[in-house]
Formats: C-alpha cells, sequence, structure tokens
C-alpha cells in the first residue's frame, strides 16, 4: 500500500478551507475603497445640495421608482446605477455623496454630479465640475487623515479604485449646444481639449496617490432618445451622428492615452470600457439581451421620450411612464434603466462575461487582486510624501 505523506493531506485539508471559507461562515473580505468622479451616470445625489436648475436633478418621482430605495435619492436611474452594483461585489456599503452630511467615508466617497463635464465651462455654476470634484477629494484625503491617522490613510487611498464617468455633456451642452464653441474649435480640436483635460486630472488623482482607476466610456450620444428626438424631422429619427463620432473621437483618444500612461507612471493600472460598442449591441438588438425596446425611452413625452419631461418638473410638464422598465434600455431622454446600468456593472466585475469591452484588468482585479500593487509603491515613489 503506498505511503500517506501526512504533510501533504494537511496542506489540501487547509487549502480547501481557505477556498471554501465562505460556505463555513468566515467573513468574506472587504474589497479596497472607492472612489467616483463623474456626472449623471453615477450621481448619487450630490446635486441635492447644490443650487442647480430641475433638468439637473433628480430627488423626485418616478426617479427611483423600483422600490430598492424607499424614496427617490437624485439618482438619474428607476433605481441603481452602475457604481451601486461595483459597491455590493466589492463587498462594500452604498457609497455616500460627498455632500451628505455626517458621510462616513472609510469606504469611499462619490463626488460626481448630474450636468458636469471635464471643461469647468460646461454647466458652468450648476454643478459640481470635475476640477472641484478633485478639490474636495483634497479635503476627504485630509478628514481621513484626522480620522484614521496618516498611515492608515495612506494605505486605504493607495489601495482605492478611483472610477471615473464623465464627458458626455462637455459634447452635447458643451460644444453642439454652444454655438460659439462650435465657431471657435474645430470638433478635433475640442476633444483634444476635453481629453487633455482628463488627462491632467487621472495625473492630479495619481499625485494624491491613487493607482488604480476604472473608466466608463462615452455612449452612442447620437443614439440618446433626446437627440434621436432632434434629428427627427431632419433624418427620420435615425441616430445623430455628430454626436456619435464625437464619442468615439473621445473613447479613441482616451484609450491611447491610458495605455501611454501605463507606461510612464509607475504602478498605474486601469480597467477601461468599450460601454460605446456594448449599449449600441442592446439599442439595436435589444430582445437579445432581455429588453423589448432599445429605442424609446420608459420615462418623457414626445418623439422617442425624447423630450426630457420625467417626473413634471421642468418647463414641459407633460410626460409619460412604462409600465415597466425592465423592457426599456433607456429610462429617461438621457439615462439608461437600472437594468443596463446592472448589466454592465457584470461586465466591468468580470471582463470574462464580455472580454472585448473590458480591459486590460477588470474591476474585480483592482478591488482583490491587492498582491499586484504593494503599498511600497507608494510610500517608496519618488514623489514622497503625497499627503503635504
Amino acid at each position: 500500500m503506498a505511503e500517506i505523506n501526512f504533510f501533504k493531506v494537511c496542506a489540501t485539508i487547509i487549502l480547501l478551507l481557505s477556498t471554501n471559507s465562505r460556505a463555513f461562515g468566515a467573513p468574506v473580505e472587504k474589497g479596497s475603497a472607492l472612489f467616483i468622479f463623474g456626472d449623471s451616470t453615477v450621481d448619487p445625489g450630490n446635486n441635492n445640495y447644490i443650487n442647480t436648475i430641475p433638468e439637473n436633478r433628480a430627488a423626485y418621482k418616478p426617479y427611483g421608482q423600483n422600490g430598492f430605495f424607499a424614496e427617490p435619492t437624485g439618482r438619474f436611474s428607476d433605481g441603481r446605477v452602475i457604481v451601486d452594483y461595483i459597491a455590493e461585489y466589492a463587498k462594500l456599503p452604498l457609497i455616500p455623496p460627498f455632500s451628505q452630511p455626517s458621510a462616513d467615508y472609510t469606504s469611499g466617497v462619490n463626488f460626481a454630479s448630474g450636468g458636469a463635464g471635464v471643461l469647468p465651462e460646461t454647466s458652468h455654476g450648476l454643478v459640481i465640475d470635475l476640477p472641484t470634484q478633485l478639490k474636495n477629494f483634497e479635503e476627504v484625503q485630509k478628514s481621513l487623515v484626522e480620522k484614521l491617522g496618516e498611515s492608515e490613510t495612506k494605505e486605504l487611498i493607495a489601495e482605492a479604485v478611483y472610477f471615473i464617468s464623465i464627458g458626455s455633456n462637455d459634447y452635447m451642452g458643451g460644444y453642439l449646444g454652444n454655438p460659439k464653441m462650435q465657431e471657435s474649435y474645430l470638433p478635433e480640436t475640442y476633444v483634444g481639449m476635453v481629453i487633455g483635460n482628463l488627462t491632467q486630472a487621472i495625473q492630479v488623482l495619481y499625485e494624491r496617490a491613487a493607482r488604480k482607476f476604472g473608466f466608463l466610456s462615452l455612449s452612442p450620444l447620437g443614439c440618446l432618445p433626446a437627440l434621436r428626438a432632434l434629428n427627427f424631422k431632419d433624418n427620420e429619427g435615425k441616430c445623430l451622428e455628430a454626436a456619435s463620432a464625437l464619442a468615439q473621437a473621445h473613447n479613441s483618444a482616451l484609450k491611447a492615452v491610458l495605455a501611454g500612461l501605463e507606461q510612464v507612471l509607475p504602478g498605474f493600472k486601469y480597467c477601461n470600457s468599450n460601454f460605446y460598442d456594448w449599449l449600441d449591441d442592446r439599442i439595436n438588438n435589444p430582445s437579445k439581451y432581455g429588453f423589448k425596446d432599445g429605442v424609446n425611452a420608459c420615462c418623457g413625452t414626445g418623439p422617442y421620450g425624447g423630450v426630457y419631461t420625467c417626473g413634471g418638473t421642468k418647463n414641459v410638464k407633460d410626460y409619460q411612464l412604462c409600465d415597466n422598465a425592465d423592457d426599456h434600455v433607456w429610462w429617461d431622454s438621457f439615462h439608461p434603466t437600472e437594468r443596463i446600468h446592472e448589466q454592465f456593472a457584470k461586465s466591468l466585475w468580470s471582463s470574462t462575461e464580455h472580454p472585448s469591452s473590458v480591459a486590460p484588468y477588470s474591476l474585480q482585479d483592482l478591488f482583490f487582486n491587492k498582491e499586484k500593487l504593494t503599498i511600497a509603491d507608494i510610500v517608496d515613489s519618488p514623489d514622497g510624501d503625497q499627503f503635504q
């Protein structure tokens, strides 16, 4: 009879117990903290606390109608948005808005503001623009040092994931809706300006010790119900190509910039997404993904529900509401339904589901594969003390 190696048996048992620890009631590993910057795609309610126009608010019914939240929160959705799912997958609580009084920042903060752009000129005076969001992040860092101490805060900041979803408003309102901008800048020049400012923002965060980034790229903007409605008379409601072309140019430029930053910034890791093609497929083939309608908004009025009246708080009070938001790709004239947010969060989390949509890392890699990035990368970097 073959001799049994006692130590190999013990090692095997330990390995099995460790890989199945969840089944035995062991505590589930908590992911890195999550800091969020952006616009209405990820705003959890920051705009509830600022003076702005009704178009930049969503803290009223039927927003949040699906019952996950007890009342509307300010999210531009029938329920949750993509970062709520990311937090869930990372074993984190819901990430609070920066503007929420007495918020706990130890699991992260959401700085996003509906209507915001990369450029401070976009929706100027009506939103929390990206430069201001970055300043707010610095305030959070100081607050964390006071609460946790410098050493623990350094580790939290270094291990955190920084999720950025912004740019649509720069092109829709900031350029296509602004004749002066179109007179001053060619489309490619304007895209370069937006990307240049976004790159600068990434570098600012990197200098503050951020190393792991996630990006939600721009959708096919011309196919939003609002822009399709603008094109209704001239082109039978087809997608507004000028808007979609700007989104594609932005995404291509960002992809190149991120690849470059990975080469020159030590420890820089990122998850980029091809949200454009992913969403375009659901718009054109909704039934393939469990939807019934990829064109019309669930909440709104006019052609395709593209007149932005959802909730009846704007100049035009009339709006129609569909029976089941889960049947639709679009919730209102500009924003997708919770179901779209959930589906793409899953894609970002695990790139095995849609490998062509997410690269070079998945969000799961960034949150849990901490061995790929050590605190020594930050502490021993030639940049010196990141908290001065």
